[in-house]
């Protein structure tokens, strides 16, 4: 590998190849559902080795554009444009207008928006989540599963666990459309008022599952964010568990710069 002038290590050629199929893809050369050319032709095309071409396929699949079919190489997927995920998104405006986070969010952006329901019903509480709610590990709580999808294509699944003793009475967050709002204003309607909602986010790569279920390239990027919801009374009244794809979402954030 060469060194750059002023003493930078050079670009790879893979990488720099990677880099050019990527943009062709972004820029509209290759569309949704054509084939990405083939090892050989880009052998030809770049005049480098076949091993170079498969390392920059990696990287290629990698960007989540690509998905590899068996035998037939790799093809453009037909993924909807990147949306923004911002910090205002759970605004009690928004649930007193009778929309829930995603769904407000979608509208604003233009999408058609569908959220199809996986599982509801009692769950023992996995460590983490059961550790941020304050219980045991194994504790009874109420999980809600849902898969998101923008314009026909998932782009997200996500978990809500809720403490039992808190849902037990709130008949609406035992059913598959809890109402106008979605679940918080449901909590909110029975006395839980939010202060704040507290997110973790970490970018790494899916799992082959996660990739089956998000539609993408094994290895794609993902980014696994968990929310605390947390009432005025200091509880966390809900931990969701969520996984995007990471092509989907720009994350925009709004930080106050004083007290």
């Amino acid at each position: 590998m060469g060194t750059a002038v002023g003493g930078e290590r050079a670009v790879p050629r893979y990488v720099q190849i990677a880099e050019e199929i990527v943009q062709q893809i972004r820029a509209g050369v290759l569309k949704p559902g054509e084939m990405v050319p083939s090892e050989s032709e880009l052998v030809d095309r770049y005049g480098v080795s076949g091993g170079t071409i498969r390392k920059a396929m990696v990287e290629v699949r990698a960007s989540g554009l690509v998905e590899t079919r068996h035998g037939k190489g790799s093809i453009v997927k037909d993924r909807p444009p990147v949306r923004h995920r911002s910090s205002d998104r759970f605004r009690r405006s928004h649930r007193q207008g009778g929309k829930a986070a995603y769904l407000a969010e979608s509208a604003q952006s233009g999408a058609t928006a569908k959220v199809s329901v996986l599982y509801i019903g009692p769950m023992q509480a996995p460590e983490d989540a059961a550790e941020r709610l304050g219980v045991s590990a194994g504790t009874q709580v109420l999980a809600r599963r849902r898969l998101y999808f923008r314009n026909g294509t998932p782009v997200e699944t996500a978990t809500s666990y809720l403490p039992w003793d808190v849902v037990k009475d709130i008949p609406e967050l035992f059913a598959e459309n809890p109402g106008g709002g979605g679940i918080y204003a449901r909590l909110e309607d029975h006395g839980h008022e939010f202060a704040e909602f507290v997110e973790t986010l970490q970018a790494r790569t899916a799992s082959k599952a996660e990739a089956s279920e998000l539609a993408l390239s094994p290895g794609a990027p993902v980014v696994h964010l968990v929310r605390e919801a947390r009432t005025t009374e200091g509880r966390v009244v809900e931990v969701c568990d969520t996984l995007m794809a990471a092509d989907q979402f720009i994350f925009e954030y709004r930080i106050p710069a004083s007290d």
